[in-house]
């Protein structure tokens, strides 16, 4: 009752009409809380990123209604009207927020697929931040697939053929001498950390599932910071997605004359390395303060550039820890119900790309935290295979940097069948399937049913995407385990009904948890992103799986909980922040657990309108 509460009380919306719960709890929050609700502030709106009160607004006229963090529409005040010189360029009805969210939603509904939604949300993005981020929250069940997977992998692949406007900034293989010029258009003058708090950078080469698509991969930078703000309260206008344009592999794009990007193979090697030498030292230089998120790498990159940066400044790859994280706090979760310890399972991975390896890394981490043991022992507990079978150490060079690892003594299985998943869960016995294969139906019945004749309550987390992609079906993986398995998947399923009951299936979403881990990153001002930081977030994801208020639910929140999650998630990382002395942000109230997350609300941006003066 106290988050939700705190949460209804942080709302602006909600300050005008305290419910009389509220008032009856106010005898349990204290002085402070009591000062709150009497004047309408919080202790904490002097923050930097507080959202609150007047702002002041540097465009008029024309110029600000073509800026889209700062035009209202039709919900600019008569007041506002008059100041900011926008008489004649409205219609006269003034309209409220919610009346402008119930327009914009019948005219998404008369789109007639997906993908025209998708570009109608673009088109409102560029018009109207607060509107655009108001529908989706209102909708976010609904439209979380419109605006991110599977229907942005659709605008991705098609990015310039259904091109209006550019969004982001664009950095040049051929030009890498322009960097910092290029990332300068971005700065925001009289910011002393220049107005960038969170950088998404991609290179196009693993998209979502669906491989290189070259510069349409700007997109995904992109909607990964809307997730940002909608699930963590990033305010959209300190945001900044970047491409690197290094050509493409994709011969469907080479040959298509309105491709937008270089029209060259793949740049890799040194000028490649060179290039992002000088994205990362240019935008720390420009945006000190900037936390770097590093999105859809392709294998030979994503952990070689994430092992190369993560002790220079604080950088993350969504792909490798994000999906380690959320995976490993399903795990832990599974296991609580399970009554199986951390410490002693045994995990088989099937598909050792970045999301597989990057999950071996989290459970390896984990387990060696809460046993004590090195790293090197506990890789002995995890078996990953790949396209060859069965990862070994006879692989040699065939093995990447993160699969080198986990590869097991070739010794170890003589005369043994490493090609079989099967044959190879018959030998490992494992608590743990994870699947990252993108091979559909790799869990055939029969591995299964093996893996469900050895442990009570086999886990079993067919995570690929899209559906089509999903290693196995739920309602097979119940039916298969006479209903003792506990699931997590990588995209959405409905309830799987078994007997009497019906079973919820856990998404294993990581719009749970990467926007947390950076909320956290980005309010601290970390240094670095550690691996105890990571641990830390994971364990307060754990934490609230629906699934220990009642059996029958998932193993990992909704993403309709992610905002709430963040929060929690974020307040762990600060304290490991903190205690490693990592932290650059002052006075953060750590001491005390609610302070804590009533200073991480106080400075997540909302979808209001606030009140505009003229600067």
């Amino acid at each position: 009752m106290l988050s939700s509460l705190l949460a209804t009380l942080a709302s602006p919306s909600s300050r005008r009409s305290i419910p009389s719960e509220a008032k009856l709890a106010l005898n349990h929050f204290g002085k402070q809380l009591s000062a709150t609700m009497a004047t309408g502030k919080s202790k904490y709106d002097h923050l930097p990123l507080a959202n609150k009160g007047p702002l002041k607004v540097p465009l008029h006229g024309r110029l600000l209604l073509d800026n889209p963090f700062y035009n209202k529409g039709t919900a600019f005040t008569a007041q506002e009207r008059l100041d900011l010189d926008l008489k004649g360029l409205l219609p006269t009805n003034i309209q409220t927020l919610e009346e402008q969210v119930d327009r914009a939603y019948q005219q998404y509904s008369t789109r007639g697929d997906d993908l025209a939604k998708n570009t109608f949300m673009t088109s409102m993005a560029e018009q109207n931040s607060v509107l655009y981020f108001r529908l989706i929250l209102e909708h976010l069940k609904e439209m979380f697939s419109i605006i991110y997977t599977p229907t942005e992998g659709d605008a991705i692949e098609n990015y310039s053929r259904i091109f209006r406007r550019p969004d982001g900034c664009f950095l040049s293989i051929k030009h890498p001498d322009e960097v910092e010029e290029r990332l300068a258009q971005f700065i925001r003058p009289g910011e002393d950390d220049g107005g960038v708090d969170y950088i998404v950078v991609s290179d196009g080469e693993e998209i979502l599932g669906i491989g290189d698509q070259g510069i349409g991969g700007v997109l995904i930078s992109v909607a990964k910071l809307a997730l940002m703000t909608i699930c963590a309260g990033i305010h959209p206008d300190r945001t900044l997605p970047v491409i690197l344009d290094v050509g493409t592999d994709n011969e469907k794009l080479l040959n298509d004359p309105l491709y937008l990007g270089h029209r060259i193979k793949r740049v890799r090697g040194e000028a490649y390395d060179d290039l992002v030498e000088r994205f990362v030292t240019t935008a720390k230089k420009l945006y000190p303060k900037a936390y770097i998120h590093f999105e859809d790498f392709g294998l030979t990159n994503a952990r070689r550039l994430l092992d190369r940066y993560r002790d220079r400044t604080a950088v993350f790859n969504d792909d490798i820890q994000g999906t380690g994280c959320v995976t490993l706090a399903s795990i832990m979760a599974g296991l609580k119900v399970a009554e199986v310890d951390l410490k002693d399972v045994r995990t088989v991975i099937f598909g050792s790309g970045s999301a597989g390896t990057g999950i071996a890394e989290q459970v390896q981490a984990a387990i060696a935290t809460e046993a004590g043991k090195s790293k090197e022992e506990v890789a002995n507990q995890i078996w990953c295979v790949d396209k060859p079978g069965l990862l070994l150490d006879s692989m040699g060079d065939k093995l990447t940097i993160a699969q080198k690892p986990f590869a097991r003594k070739s010794t170890e299985w003589d005369g043994k069948d490493t090609k079989s998943l099967q044959s190879i869960i018959s030998e490992v016995k494992p608590h743990i399937l994870i699947g990252t294969s993108t091979k559909p139906g790799a869990f055939t019945e029969d591995a299964v049913r093996e893996m469900a004749k050895h442990v009570d309550r086999p886990l079993i987390f067919p995570l690929s995407n899209p559906t089509r992609l999903h290693e196995a079906k739920p309602e097979d993986l119940v039916k298969w385990t006479d209903g003792r398995v506990l699931i997590a998947t990588g995209s959405p399923f409905p309830p799987v009904k078994y007997h009497d009951k019906e079973i919820e299936v856990a998404e294993c979403n990581n719009s749970v948890c990467f926007p947390g881990i950076g909320l956290g990153g980005v309010l601290s001002r970390t240094k670095l992103m550690t691996d105890k930081m990571l641990v830390a977030a994971t364990q307060a994801l754990a934490k609230e799986a629906p699934v220990f208020k009642d059996p029958n639910k998932g193993l990992c929140p909704d993403v309709e909980e992610a905002r709430p999650v963040s929060v929690k998630i974020a307040a762990a990382v600060i304290r490991a922040a903190v205690e490693e002395g990592l932290a650059q942000a002052s006075d953060i109230p750590v001491e005390n657990d609610e302070e804590l997350e009533d200073w991480i609300k106080a400075q997540m941006w909302d979808a209001e309108y606030r009140e505009y003066q003229r600067a």
